[in-house]
């Protein structure tokens, strides 16, 4: 009888990028869950693939099938808890990196074409990620607005059950029922978030300083408040801290609104005071200004 395909030398197969992506995300941390809003990147594919990128500029959007090159390894189940679910899923039921071969499809939006270089919008990707396949997006083929979200229906309903029914949400194509049945949305809504007056002067502070939190905090608090270690938000009494990178997030529930309420380090006080950088330095003035 034939061996299971996992032995067999057919099994082994070479996978060559056709190009990298260039942009200004260069952490894990900072890509977005989706492409939509994702923002631009350049995508430049190796001289000896040009003839295939003929007859391409007319398309609005194209697939980019890419290596999540900094996935560390297999994790040790199969079953994988996503940021957006409250219990653990099967791994080819959701969007994780963590796959036995860690491939990723996102829609790009194709703005224009010089020579081998595509500038691109809506890409989700970390600058360095291989690209190992283009093609054109076709929308009579590849888009079902209707088409059901399985375990992200049910995680709507069990929000709707803990926080309330959701809010009618706009579309692109205006607003009200008649919009939202006209338009996909996304199966669970993003929460809203605000900031105490306390924050925005710590966050306007980094801004200064070349630090920019406030639209990774906004993004992926609009995930929920629910803790949850892919995110590392913790309960700390009444309220909840979101864990950014070093920095510390302390937020309340306001209704269906996640309220920021001010910033701190993550550093502990002995490695402010023996550790030395320039990381270390802006967190001792950071904690300087604004206290611990």
């Amino acid at each position: 009888p034939p061996k299971p395909a996992s032995t067999t030398p057919e099994a082994t197969l070479t996978i060559q990028p056709i190009g990298f992506i260039r942009s200004p995300k260069r952490e894990k941390v900072e890509a977005p869950r989706q492409g939509l809003g994702a923002g631009a990147a350049t995508l430049e594919i190796a001289p000896e693939f040009t003839q295939g990128l003929e007859h391409l500029d007319g398309f609005e959007r194209v697939w980019l099938v890419f290596w999540f090159h900094l996935v560390d390894g297999p994790p040790r189940s199969w079953m994988v808890l996503p940021p957006r679910s409250t219990l653990k899923r099967g791994v080819f039921a959701t969007r994780s990196p963590h796959r036995p071969n860690p491939l990723g499809l996102t829609a790009a939006r194709l703005v224009r074409r010089e020579g081998c270089t595509l500038f691109l919008d809506d890409v989700d990707l970390v600058d360095g990620t291989p690209v190992l396949d283009l093609k054109p997006y076709l929308a009579y083929a590849d888009a079902f607005p209707q088409a059901r979200a399985g375990w992200l229906d049910e995680e709507r309903e069990r929000a709707a059950l803990l926080h309330g029914p959701e809010p009618l949400r706009a579309s692109a194509h205006g607003d009200g029922a008649a919009a939202q049945a006209a338009t996909p949305l996304d199966p669970l809504p993003v929460w809203a978030v605000e900031f105490a007056p306390a924050a925005e002067q710590a966050l306007a502070w980094l801004t200064e300083r070349g630090v920019e939190l406030r639209e990774p905090v906004a993004r992926l608090l609009a995930l929920g408040p629910q803790p949850h270690p892919y995110r590392r938000i913790k309960r700390a009494g009444p309220a909840l801290v979101f864990a950014h990178k070093e920095w510390r997030v302390r937020f309340t529930l306001q209704g269906r609104a996640l309220r920021v309420e001010e910033i701190s380090s993550g550093y502990r006080e002995e490695a402010l005071l023996e550790e030395q950088g320039p990381v270390l330095d802006l967190h001792r003035a950071f904690v300087g200004r604004f206290g611990r």
